[in-house]
């Protein structure tokens, strides 16, 4: 097992009643967020709603937080991600925010502490990038997007 690293959470004003952040079993990837919204709210069908999720952290230097969706909210009520995987940098402090879209049928109800996403924070290698004349063959060459039939 990787090592524990340490973030810093910081409730914000509207978030102080909300749980942290939390794994919900002992083996999940990620971590739920839950809607810190100060009353319920709509999104209608192809709109987009950023939610507050009342806290803000600090990343340690060399990873990054993934936002992603819940599988069960994606697959039953067609409520996404609009940017996904969205990325939270280590030099952010501001609140973190969920941009949803719903791309189901029905307007979507969000509740105060509803869990809407989920978060992941992982490592984030430096890189370097070095321009050359030619690269490498492979066998798939510059075939992308369905090249393989599937």
């Amino acid at each position: 097992m990787a090592a524990t690293i340490t973030v810093f959470l910081k409730r914000l004003p509207g978030g102080q009643d909300l749980p942290l952040p939390v794994r919900m079993t002992e083996e999940s990837a990620g971590v739920d967020l839950r809607a810190a919204v100060t009353q319920t709210m709509t999104l209608p069908p192809g709109d987009v709603l950023v939610v507050p999720c009342g806290f803000a952290m600090a990343i340690p230097k060399g990873y990054e937080a993934q936002v992603r969706p819940r599988s069960g909210l994606a697959s039953k009520h067609g409520i996404t991600l609009v940017n996904s995987p969205g990325t939270i940098d280590s030099d952010y402090r501001g609140e973190v925010m969920v941009p949803l879209i719903n791309l189901g049928k029905l307007p979507f109800v969000i509740e105060r502490g509803m869990r809407i996403a989920q978060m992941l924070v992982l490592p984030v290698p430096p890189v370097s990038f070095v321009e050359v004349d030619a690269l490498e063959a492979t066998g798939r060459g510059t075939g992308g997007f369905g090249h393989t039939g599937h």
